[in-house]
This record gives C-alpha cells, sequence and structure tokens, in this order.
C-alpha cells in the first residue's frame, strides 16, 4: 500500500528500490552516523539493501512490521528517506515501533513530521493498532519535535537503550495511543 500527500508518496519496501535506497544511505553516510548502528561497508551496496529490502518485503507480508521510503513529488526517483512500524504483535498487547529517519538535505521542512502522521494514521486506522512507540535520543531535538508534533507523549527514560555508533544511549520513550480502538 502506498501512502501519499500532494508533497510526497511513501512506497513500501521491495527489492526493485535497492538502487536509490543505496543512493540515500550512501549520500547521508555521515550525516546519519552519529544516529545508527556503526555500518560495515557492504551496507552501502545495492546487493545488501536488495536482501535488507527482501527482508523487509517478507515482514510486511508476514503482518509483523511495514518499512515505507519517502519519494518526493518535486524528485520522484529520489529516496528521501525511511519510515517504518517494526515488531507489530497483535492480540491483547496490538503495538509496535516507530523508526525514521530523513535525508540531510530534506530537513526542517516538515517532510517527516507528515510522514509520521501519514503512518501514525496507517497504523491506527487500517492495522487496527493500539500504540505506538518511538524511542529518541534525548540530545535529538528535531527528532522529538516531530513525534511531539504528532501527539505522542513522553512515558520516561531508557537508559543505555540502544547500541549506537559505538555507544548505549539512553532513549526517552514517546508513545502515542490509539484512543478511537474499542475492541
Amino acid at each position: 500500500m502506498i501512502l501519499e500527500n500532494p508533497r510526497f508518496q511513501l512506497i513500501p519496501a521491495a527489492p526493485e528500490l535497492a538502487e536509490a535506497v543505496c543512493g540515500y544511505y550512501v549520500r547521508n553516510r555521515e550525516f546519519l552516523t552519529p544516529y545508527d548502528p556503526r555500518r560495515e561497508p557492504v551496507f552501502f551496496t545495492p546487493d545488501y539493501q536488495r536482501l535488507l529490502l527482501a527482508q523487509d518485503q517478507a515482514m510486511c507480508q508476514a503482518g509483523s512490521g511495514h518499512r515505507f521510503y519517502i519519494r518526493l513529488a518535486e524528485d520522484p526517483e529520489l529516496v528521501a528517506g525511511t519510515i517504518s512500524l517494526t515488531s507489530i504483535v497483535m492480540g491483547a498487547f496490538r503495538s509496535c515501533f516507530l523508526g525514521y529517519k530523513l535525508d540531510k538535505d530534506y530537513l526542517n521542512r516538515g517532510l517527516m513530521t507528515a510522514a509520521v502522521g501519514l503512518v501514525t494514521d496507517y497504523a491506527f486506522s487500517q492495522l487496527q493498532l493500539h500504540r505506538i512507540e518511538a524511542n529518541v535520543m534525548p540530545w535529538n531535538q528535531a527528532s522529538l519535535r516531530v513525534v511531539e508534533k504528532n501527539g505522542y507523549q513522553p512515558e520516561g527514560l531508557a537508559r543505555e537503550y540502544l547500541y549506537i555508533n559505538g555507544r548505549w544511549e539512553d532513549h526517552l520513550h514517546m508513545v502515542k495511543r490509539n484512543q478511537a480502538l474499542r475492541l
């Protein structure tokens, strides 16, 4: 399923996006370093991205996650970022994790705020999830603003939560609940 607004489309992960996704990661390699786990050189190749995209496609088919890539209306061949709903658990939990990152050349344009809004609406209306969790490093104020603008609320600090760029980073646990969901 493609999600869209007049400014961009969110395209589901598929192996045929490998070249464009690889281009995104190569362009943003240095920029993303403080926010990502350390990456081996093979990560920045189309073949490796094709493998990851196939895994993401299988995750979607299994119902355990959805990864989308941002394609701008102004440049539809360029991948400008990614956004995902992962570790989807149904049953009594009906929850998932939200992750996102944007090309350094497209910051401060409201793109990620709008993308998080689209994906949140999709998770609540189409997937019927009750809760979405986003974990953000406290010093990443831009990322915190994105989720706050979308109504995510803080639920606490997770100390040494993820191993990012060679160190254990604390993360603020931000959550949005689907108030319309009544089972």
